[in-house]
């Protein structure tokens, strides 16, 4: 069975350009998925997220079983239909979700027991359930079911979960439904010790998947343990497979990833930020909710044509925000979701253009500078709706 692969295009130092050929279209990388957990981009229409330039999306098994259930999804005409999305989507597993939502939760080798964060009701995920809800709902990207132990935790402790999780891998795969253009991602886990990542990886490998996850950091260890960790991880995974660094992260984290050759990433961090009043720029986070925007008839960024920025200023967006108007989180999600595809394009044009150190000097020292001076954003007329 082939039609699901992942092809390199250029090369930088360990960060890779390629394409990802799935069932449901061919997505460049490196790409940022945006969150869908529960069939929706929270505060987005599917018309806005393709407006981004979004090309993966993700959904989740956890939520999708318990609201409204893989199998009316499935008679609903799968998850592309159901959230009218038509390129590839992406599903984890719930692995995460059963440790960090679930109130009670009752692991042993088989699988996991564990009662609804919703109603308290009792379900029960094993490496096989995961696999066939994720194929009911039609997923072009299946992941492994793998279990996530709470960090910081002893060593042992680790090794155990991620020998346990590499179990659980070799029954996903051995469930999976091989179909021309799908595929299923094995998840490496093993903390940030290196000894047990690679020990993972070899696990993986052996098994086989047509691509490979890196799970269980952006969990509180910081930057530079993670950036630790991948250096010694991502070396030793397939070169021809595409990469996923799950649930990361800020932009400088996409872009230190993506030097370590990472290809793909999904976070809640643009969209929540966007409910939050905070906003992504090339000149770091502004912070809507503060009231020297109250009188700024620029708009956010100077380089995005998003509707935050091509129809509204920050002075309305301040407003919104500080009475509380729905408006206000949507077009700021819209905002930070279309400046994270922005930045992963950059990224990718300049890891094809081999000039990839030069831009990711200019990006961090963006990030490290202050906001627009008026000189060098003046205060232009917003345009009126045609």
């Amino acid at each position: 069975m082939s039609g699901f692969y992942w092809r390199a295009e250029a090369t930088q130092g360990r960060a890779r350009a390629g394409h990802l050929h799935t069932a449901h279209g061919v997505v460049p990388t490196p790409t940022f998925m945006p969150v869908g957990t529960v069939g929706t981009v929270k505060a987005m229409t599917m018309d806005a997220v393709r407006s981004t330039g979004a090309g993966i999306v993700l959904g989740n098994t956890y939520h999708l079983m318990l609201r409204p259930g893989a199998e009316k999804v499935r008679q609903l005409g799968g998850l592309h239909r159901f959230m009218d999305w038509k390129g590839p989507i992406l599903t984890d597993s719930g692995g995460f979700q059963v440790m960090s939502l679930g109130a009670l939760r009752k692991l042993d080798a088989d699988g996991v027991t564990f009662a609804s964060h919703i109603d308290g009701s009792k379900h029960r995920l094993t490496p096989e359930r995961s696999t066939d809800i994720q194929h009911a709902l039609d997923a072009t990207i299946t992941m492994c079911f793998d279990e996530c132990p709470a960090l910081p935790a002893e060593t042992e402790t680790i090794a155990k979960s991620m020998r346990l999780s590499m179990k659980w891998a070799a029954r996903s795969r051995e469930a999976f439904v091989a179909r021309e253009g799908y595929g299923q991602f094995g998840i490496v886990q093993g903390g940030t010790e290196a000894e047990l990542r690679a020990e993972s990886v070899r696990a993986l490998t052996d098994i086989g998947f047509e691509g490979y996850a890196v799970g269980g950091l952006a969990v509180g260890e910081g930057q530079e343990l993670m950036f630790a960790t991948l250096d010694t991880t991502v070396p030793a995974m397939p070169e021809g497979a595409p990469r996923y660094l799950m649930g990361v992260g800020t932009p400088d984290d996409l872009l230190g990833a993506v030097q370590r050759g990472i290809d793909m990433f999904d976070c809640v961090m643009p969209t929540r930020a966007g409910r939050t009043g905070r906003a992504y720029t090339e000149r770091g986070t502004l912070n809507m909710r503060n009231a020297r925007h109250g009188a700024d008839t620029r708009p956010l960024s100077p380089h995005c044509d998003c509707p935050a920025c091509s129809r509204h200023d920050r002075a309305y967006l301040h407003h919104l925000f500080r009475t509380d108007e729905m408006l206000g989180p949507m077009l700021l999600t819209w905002h930070n979701l279309a400046y994270y595809q922005r930045l992963m394009r950059g990224i990718r044009a300049a890891i094809v253009a081999g000039t990839l150190d030069a831009h990711a000097a200019e990006l961090r020292a963006g990030w490290a500078s202050e906001d627009w001076s008026p000189d060098e954003m003046p205060y232009p007329d917003i345009p009126p709706v045609p």
